[in-house]
């Protein structure tokens, strides 16, 4: 699973309301985000998690929210 995005935020006001997801981000009682994914198919950002090499998917996004994207340059 591959995916040029480092980071998502939730939430229509940015610095104060929002939610924010970076890949390498500790999360969820020790494990890490792995990956953050468009789904083309639905229009929703899905973050994947990992612990001891296991990849779960963590949580899900649509297209309705209001969704920040940042995309890592070094790919």
């Amino acid at each position: 699973m591959e995916s040029n995005i480092r980071k998502i935020s939730i939430g229509s006001d940015y610095k104060n309301d929002a939610m924010h997801y970076a890949v390498g981000q500790q999360v969820y009682g020790g494990h890490e985000i792995a990956y953050i994914i468009l789904d083309e198919q639905d229009n929703s950002y899905n973050i994947y998690i990992k612990k001891n090499n296991e990849v779960l998917p963590w949580k899900k996004f649509n297209s309705n929210m209001a969704i920040s994207v940042e995309y890592d340059l070094e790919y």
